[in-house]
């Protein structure tokens, strides 16, 4: 019988070499999106949670070198569109402030999802109202909303006086009364009363806003003094 031993392969142990990995991508000088324009691109983290409870600060801004919001025909279509959206898929407006680039407005949503469901229909009907309006091509917003969750009564009150006296914020007065580009009109926590000029009757069945559902917004901001007419907002 054959020796098969001289026949037998010679097995050898796996020879393990160092690997390299060369990662793409991290935290590195000049990675991420850049900037469209001056300022920086709104964070895309994911959004904070939030309920009926907690109201949140949202701002949009227009692309650059678009006309201003702040002119009655596009401040019109600007209100009929929070009108659309406000009161659907768990989401409504609650205050408003149309400035010439960009708006602010205080929101409450049953979650991040709605809240998120309902700025893209805000953004959609805002985008085909002023692009028609404007005979545009192109992008209206210059990228996706900004916003805060609001957890505290001061944070609140804080929101409400950059919201609705926003408009002193950049160096634009009035005397006596609301930012006639706001919701000022129909808030009902001012200090002096007489400012209050419209009800919620007055906008019909589709009014731009609606009435606060959560304690924060209600009620428990004035833990803090109402607000005046002449305060002019910080950051």
């Amino acid at each position: 019988m054959a020796d098969r031993s001289k026949f037998a392969c010679k097995i050898r142990a796996p020879r393990i070499e160092q690997l390299t990995f060369f990662p793409r991508g991290g935290k590195r000088a000049g990675a991420g999106r850049k900037p469209k324009g001056e300022r920086a691109l709104a964070s895309h983290a994911k959004r904070e949670a939030m309920s009926w409870h907690t109201p949140a600060l949202v701002t949009m801004r227009l692309a650059a070198g678009l006309p201003t919001l702040r002119d009655p025909a596009p401040f019109a279509r600007s209100k009929a569109a929070f009108a659309g959206a406000t009161g659907r898929l768990g989401f409504q407006i609650v205050h408003f402030s149309v400035q010439s680039n960009h708006l602010h407005l205080i929101v409450e949503a049953r979650s991040e999802h709605a809240l998120g469901r309902g700025m893209k229909g805000l953004g959609g009907r805002m985008t085909k109202a002023l692009k028609k309006l404007w005979n545009l091509e192109g992008d209206v917003f210059a990228d996706r909303y900004h916003s805060e969750v609001l957890r505290s009564p001061r944070q609140v009150r804080n929101s409400l006086v950059y919201v609705l006296n926003n408009h002193r914020k950049h160096g634009l007065h009035t005397i006596g009364y609301c930012d006639p580009y706001s919701s000022g009109d129909l808030f009902d926590g001012w200090i002096d009363a007489p400012c209050k000029q419209m009800e919620w009757a007055d906008f019909g069945e589709r009014p731009p806003c609606s009435r606060p559902r959560s304690y924060l917004l209600r009620k428990g901001w004035q833990r803090h003094d109402l607000l005046d007419l002449h305060e002019v907002p910080g950051r």
